[in-house]
């Protein structure tokens, strides 16, 4: 009786030869579906925060403050802008976070006078939220006793030298957009974007180590220059970028347009640490949209719609999609 055919080596290593070979043909394919896949649930971020803010506003009557200042009765000494809540703070209840929401005080200052976070929102600010992490980037946190952010809001062109005072988009410090003023159209406005979390060492001193998309540069001139930027020395000062989303400040959760998405040029972050009470540590910010995301950003507009928007856009079309009442005549791109 003939025992069963084997295989010879021959045929074993032809067979392993064309099972590399598929799978080599299908790790793009996977890749790219993962890719895509990533930037899908990013955008559903987006909106499930851009329907919070639609929901703010038709409750409240207003869009959210892009960083809240304001003297504090308890300590008169405190510079208005420790109070710094974020527009993501106030969202809280809106985004099905309620209790997190309670884990906050936001009657008082972020920061007290000893610029350390307030004992009653260690807790709080110290969450990790998913909803505001872009699946794409690290999804941790960058600094310690803080929950990281992606996503920022948008103060508008970047125009006075990156201020944060009364900018021309729809989020800025003590902000209280209506809809009404919205002349742009809502359809035509940026709401939200997308920025990267900071992965580079903090008070770095050396520009050779410091990276364009993930590390920011810092001066202390205010209102920001390009010559000042491109002057600066220090790099990721005290905190990285998208420390925290409870903070409404450029490193955190404002951006701007004076960049292009995902700018070849580092972002430059200033803070004014003289002057009234009513502006000390105010900080100013040249922070562009930036992504893991090949090619591009996701962003959201203020009338509902997210979309991918690339690189390559025109500069001024990029500006004029991040003002509120501009009466730019741009379209979004498709």
């Amino acid at each position: 009786m003939r025992s069963a055919a084997a295989f010879t080596l021959v045929e074993l290593l032809v067979v392993i030869a064309i099972i590399g070979t598929l799978v080599a043909l299908l790790m793009p394919a996977l890749g790219a579906v993962r890719t895509a896949a990533l930037r899908t649930e990013c955008q559903n971020n987006l909106r499930q925060i851009g329907i919070g803010l639609r929901n703010f506003e038709s409750a409240i009557g207003h869009l959210p403050t892009g960083s809240d200042s304001k003297p504090f009765p308890g300590s008169p000494t405190t510079p208005y802008t420790f109070y710094r809540w974020s527009t993501l703070a106030h969202l809280t209840p809106y985004l099905e976070e309620s209790s997190l929401h309670n884990l906050l005080n936001l009657t008082i200052p972020l920061y007290g006078s000893n610029l350390k976070v307030t004992p009653q929102n260690l807790t709080g600010v110290a969450s990790v939220v998913p909803l505001f992490l872009c699946p794409a980037d690290v999804g941790e946190p960058v600094a310690t006793g803080f929950g990281p952010t992606n996503y920022v809001c948008c103060t508008g062109s970047g125009g006075g030298g990156g201020t944060p005072f009364s900018a021309d988009g729809l989020f800025f410090i003590n902000s209280a957009v209506r809809l009404s003023s919205v002349t742009d159209g809502t359809t035509k406005t940026i709401a939200l974007s997308e920025s990267t979390l900071g992965t580079g060492p903090e008070n770095l001193g050396d520009p050779a180590a410091a990276a364009t998309q993930t590390d920011y540069a810092f001066t202390f001139t205010v209102p920001l220059t390009d010559e000042a930027c491109q002057a600066a020395g220090q790099y990721n000062v005290t905190n990285r970028r998208g420390f925290s989303w409870a903070n409404g400040e450029y490193r955190c959760t404002l951006y701007n347009h004076y960049l292009p998405p995902n700018a070849p040029r580092m972002d430059c972050i200033a803070s004014s640490n003289s002057g009234p009470l009513s502006v000390r540590f105010a900080s100013y910010g040249w922070r562009a949209a930036r992504s893991k995301h090949a090619g591009g950003v996701n962003v959201f507009y203020l009338g509902g719609a997210t979309s991918f928007v690339t690189n390559e856009i025109d500069l001024a079309v990029w500006r004029g999609l991040a003002t509120r009442d501009g009466g730019e005549t741009v379209e979004p791109p498709p």
